[in-house]
């Protein structure tokens, strides 16, 4: 089940070969957040740019899911034309 207010799990790495910032998904299917300090001069550099980002990030799975919700629906309209 869901929880709203169930916090991020946050981890801090270092390496190279990583980008700065990955979001991804723990061993419980629940948000994970890697922050790279081997891109510390930039992460530090953009924190709060990457801060800011938030809203926009948030919009653009909105987004996501709107497309996902409307597919959704016509297929369902689809199905209830199959049996009229």
């Amino acid at each position: 089940m869901y929880k709203r207010d169930e916090e991020i799990e946050f981890r801090i790495i270092n390496d190279e070969s990583l980008p700065p910032i990955v979001i991804s998904m723990n061993e419980q299917d629940k948000p994970k957040v890697v922050l790279n300090q081997y891109h510390k001069i930039w992460l530090c550099l953009h924190r709060k740019i990457i801060a800011g980002g938030a809203q926009g990030l948030f919009d653009q799975i909105d987004n996501i899911l709107y497309g996902f919700l409307d597919e959704m629906r016509q297929t369902e309209q689809m199905d209830i034309g199959d049996f009229e």
